[in-house]
């Protein structure tokens, strides 16, 4: 059945309530609630039940469920590194960092702590939300003090988090990237999406624009407000505002009598980072048919690797890592393990439940061919020389609406490559302008799980987050379609 037009009203009445209530949770839930009433042929009760077995069948997706439980146990890690003051060990350090700065150049401080976090930020590219709970959890304390307010922290997580991920492909984006190329018939797709990369312009400004705003110490729009009332006030929020996730998980009291030693922090993030790749090659090791050496079976597993499984895997190795390394120094005993794993779980079950609800508005997106509906009402009149700009723009509505960069890859890479073969428009552009809009509309949609988890990680009002960021974003997704036009037009 075509719902047409009907098909983009649920996600855009999602995105409408959340920017107005604040409240994502409602948001995403009418949401979810009206997409399957409109499924369901506008009848309450057979909508309402849908809706809830919809919920149910986000877990009938292993990766989905997978996800959901990554981001419960990353609780665990959080807790478990300032337990052990592992995180205090390391703010020492950079305290220690800003005191040499300040002694030699006044006021540069807060500058420096800010490029640390975005290079953090960009260092950890092997996932998306340890990448961004990493930043938000470390830096927040030493961004308090400084009284740089919180939206900035979230921004700084948020932009250096996916346009990383996307521009050093060599984890879990990666590997759903080329799977979704293979789908498409293409035969090299490892070559296509390396080649891709020097055109996917929105993740390559989105982190320049990130640095001249630290370097120059120019804000715009509603984070400038942010920091004069950080300035003006000492406020790192807004009043009346609530961070995403309680104090519990990101400022959790440390053991008492023990050296506070960064190592403590460092190594299980480390081993989390590690991981990723190596679990990758072992989950898609089998899967491959034929190579010529070690390293090329290698290197094709990581294409054929389960990014789910890979970043499970990961968080639970670094678990166990943790608690051999605290059981040595005498930091946890077992019951202390299993007592703070379930404290830290508990503490992300907010951020687990809107992974569900994520998940669940998706595939009522895609039960309402959402993407397809918005790709065929555009299909007629495009030309190769707008192609890319316009494909950069659908991708872009559609992971606003929907919250999901992922998704709309799903959705646009069987809509965009073989526009661009009928076309005759050169794949790896049109490849590249799908990735950045996803990218892009991820960045300003209230209801993305990186905004989410970048807002839960920097204890920040998710929705003042999403305000504060989405000036940046804009400048940065204006100039990408001018770009595209440029390229289409002038070769």
């Amino acid at each position: 059945m075509e719902y047409g037009f009907l098909s983009v009203v649920p996600p855009i009445v999602a995105i409408i309530l959340a920017l107005r209530t604040k409240q994502v949770y409602i948001a995403l839930l009418f949401g979810i609630w009206f997409s399957w009433l409109i499924i369901k042929g506008w009848n309450p009760l057979d909508g309402t039940l849908a809706m809830i077995e919809g919920m149910v069948d986000v877990f009938q997706d292993k990766g989905s469920t997978r996800t959901i439980m990554f981001s419960a146990l990353v609780g665990a890690l959080l807790i478990f590194i300032q337990f052990s003051r592992g995180v205090e060990g390391f703010i020492n350090i950079l305290n220690k960092l800003i005191v040499k700065v300040e002694k030699k150049q006044a006021g540069y401080s807060r500058v420096m702590v800010q490029v640390l976090a975005l290079i953090t930020g960009l260092l950890l590219f092997v996932e998306t939300s340890i990448s961004s709970l990493t930043v938000g959890t470390l830096y927040r304390p030493v961004f308090d003090k400084l009284k740089i307010p919180r939206e900035k922290l979230a921004y700084i997580a948020d932009s250096s988090s996916a346009p990383a991920s996307i521009l050093i492909p060599f984890n879990a984006w990666g590997a759903f990237i080329m799977g979704l190329l293979l789908t498409q018939g293409i035969d090299q797709p490892f070559s296509v999406m390396m080649a891709s990369i020097k055109y996917n312009f929105y993740p390559i400004l989105a982190i320049t624009i990130v640095f001249i705003v630290i370097l120059t110490k120019k804000d715009w729009g509603a984070m400038k407000k942010a920091e004069q009332r950080t300035k003006d006030t000492g406020l790192l929020m807004n009043e009346g505002s609530k961070p995403m996730v309680s104090d519990a998980v990101t400022s959790f009291p440390p053991k008492e009598g023990i050296e506070a030693k960064a190592y403590n922090m460092i190594v299980p993030l480390l081993v989390m980072v590690c991981m990723m790749p190596i679990n990758l090659i072992f989950t898609g090791w089998d899967s491959v048919e034929s190579s010529t050496s070690v390293f090329n079976h290698a290197s094709q597993a990581i294409g054929q690797g389960s990014g789910s499984s890979s970043v499970l895997y990961a968080v639970i190795t670094s678990l166990l890592v943790a608690m051999i390394m605290y059981f040595i120094q005498g930091i946890m005993k077992p019951k202390e393990a299993v007592d703070l794993t379930l404290k830290g779980i508990s503490e992300l079950m907010p951020l687990a439940l809107l992974m569900l609800l994520a998940f669940a508005i998706g595939n009522a997106c895609k039960e309402l061919e959402t993407g397809i509906y918005v790709a065929n009402a555009t299909k007629d009149w495009l030309s190769p020389e707008l192609l890319p700009a316009v494909v950069f723009l659908i991708s872009s509505f559609i992971a606003f609406s929907t919250g999901t960069s992922w998704g709309t890859f799903a959705i646009m890479m069987a809509i965009s490559i073989p526009m661009a073969t009928i076309h005759g428009a050169d794949i790896t552009i049109v490849v590249a302008a799908t990735l950045g809009g996803g990218i892009f509309g991820d960045h300003c949609s209230p209801i993305s799980d990186t905004s989410i988890i970048s807002s839960m990680a920097s204890a920040s009002d998710h929705i003042d987050h999403v305000k504060t960021q989405m000036p940046y974003a804009l400048i940065g997704g204006v100039i990408t379609v001018l770009m595209y036009l440029a390229i289409g037009f002038f070769g």
